[in-house]
């Protein structure tokens, strides 16, 4: 693989795409060096920007031809280094393919390309009385194909399930070029099931069938508030141990509720609280309001400070807004934001979060804690400045003892973001050789060449070269 852009292999993406759809200088390249993370920067070879699948199968089918590696990008919203461009990879920008091809409601399915947005999606059925169930985040930036490739959940992946478990049909694009579809319809191997997940290493999904959700008749949001972290965890566990099942149960601790607090997404949370619970209960509106009830009787028993219900849409809004908010609104603390993303057993929480901050104490961290606690995944934030060699370094020290001690504790090393870069060197933690030599050949049988998002998800040696900026965990 040469990692360089021949003039025979120009010609050729621009004969496919058109000479505005190549972007090649370098101050045009930099805004797609990273992704969210911003942890491992790399400059691509080159952008390209296809408009429909064929053209993402042509300008596969000239790559390959030119044993050119690249990467699929869709928003730049992930937060595992997946869409580096790593060993000068070209990057294939997804955004144009932004079509919803078909919204068929009696049959709670819709095909969409993978550049439309995940909010998009929802805002265009709501008019049916549905929705798509996933909601990272980032929601309002993320698209379907890079919540294909990761995977993705979100706060209401506890009740509905993530991804995977909304995707009905795939349509890929091979890391050779060729363009097929990936059924679900029980016939066979579950291949569109293998792929969902793969980061990008198997190909390039340009659309999907999928499931839409009903609305819920009746929603109850709550906000309860602690002085004690572990009083907060204990509280989780007890509601999950009740038999409610909520459609989301999130946590964040003082210094996440101060940060969001002084943001432009202030949500009225109490900013002297040590930890707050979001939770929401979904369904018929029969019985609902009782499940809440228990719901916050539980929170109180547990040392709940107060508990408050959303009574209006618009105060519901505010309260997630703040809470989705929450990543950007460390942009105010330091320049500079590592976000983790681990997952132990929710009976683990207390022990895990008192070490998560000592860690956090012994390295002189600035780090808060904002996560889905119903299913146990931990989203360390450590705020810090890239330009202090100094920090960079407690960074990283503190980063890798935060993700061996939950490994330690039965958990795993991501829950929704991805192994990417960020978590490759992670991968033996949780696998013997023998399992990573296995998954290298189901990752070989899609992608023989290694040419689809090189130096991911498995530890290999090989790394990204023109390299910039500073590399945490594995990302080299």
């Amino acid at each position: 693989m040469s990692g360089q852009i021949s003039r025979g292999l120009l010609h050729e993406l621009k004969r496919v795409v058109g000479a505005e759809g190549i972007r090649l200088r370098p101050e045009e390249r930099v805004v797609y060096e990273s992704d969210a993370i911003m942890t491992t920067k790399a400059l691509p070879s080159a952008v390209v920007f296809p408009r429909t699948a064929a053209e993402v199968s042509a300008v596969v089918r000239a790559l390959a031809r030119a044993d050119m590696p690249f990467v699929a990008r869709g928003a730049g919203t992930g937060l595992s280094g997946g869409a580096v461009a790593c060993q000068g990879a070209v990057l294939i920008e997804l955004a144009r393919l932004n079509r919803i091809r078909l919204i068929d409601a009696p049959n709670r399915r819709a095909i969409v390309e993978s550049g439309v947005v995940n909010l998009d999606l929802t805002h265009a059925v709501e008019p049916y009385g549905l929705h798509y169930a996933p909601d990272p985040s980032s929601q309002a930036a993320c698209t379907i194909g890079g919540n294909i490739a990761e995977n993705a959940g979100g706060p209401h992946c506890l009740k509905h399930g993530m991804t995977a478990q909304h995707v009905l049909a795939l349509e890929v694009v091979l890391p050779d070029g060729e363009l097929i579809a990936l059924e679900r319809d029980g016939r066979g191997y579950d291949l569109a099931g293998l792929f969902i997940g793969s980061e990008g290493t198997f190909g390039i999904a340009t659309a999907a069938t999928v499931l839409l959700t009903p609305l819920a008749e009746a929603t109850e949001t709550l906000l309860a508030d602690f002085t004690e972290v572990e009083a907060a965890c204990r509280a989780v566990s007890a509601i999950i141990a009740a038999g409610i099942l909520p459609a989301a149960l999130e946590m964040m601790d003082g210094a996440a509720v101060r940060a969001v607090e002084a943001s432009v997404n202030a949500a009225g949370y109490p900013a002297d609280a040590a930890a707050v619970l979001l939770i929401e209960i979904d369904g018929p509106e029969a019985g609902l309001g009782e499940e809440a009830d228990r719901a916050e009787r539980l929170c109180i028993e547990r040392g709940a400070r107060t508990v408050r219900r959303a009574n209006d849409p618009e105060r519901r809004r505010r309260l997630w807004a703040g809470r989705k908010g929450a990543f950007g609104a460390m942009g105010r603390i330091s320049p500079d934001l590592l976000v983790q993303d681990a997952v132990v057993p929710r009976t683990k929480l207390p022990a895990v979060l008192a070490e998560i901050y000592r860690i956090a104490e012994r390295h002189r961290l600035r780090l808060c804690n904002v996560f889905h606690a119903g299913d146990g995944n931990l989203h360390p934030n450590i705020s810090f400045d890239r330009r202090d060699a100094d920090e960079v370094a407690r960074v990283q020290q503190g980063s890798k003892e935060i993700m061996h001690f939950c490994v330690a504790a039965g958990g795993s090393i991501t829950g929704e973001h991805g192994v990417g870069l960020d978590k490759v060197d992670y991968m033996p933690l949780l696998f013997s050789e023998d399992d990573l030599a296995l998954m290298r050949r189901v990752r070989d049988a899609w992608n023989p060449r290694g040419l689809a998002n090189p130096a991911k998800v498995l530890p290999s040696g090989r790394a990204c070269v023109e390299s910039r900026g500073i590399a945490l965990d594995g990302a080299r």
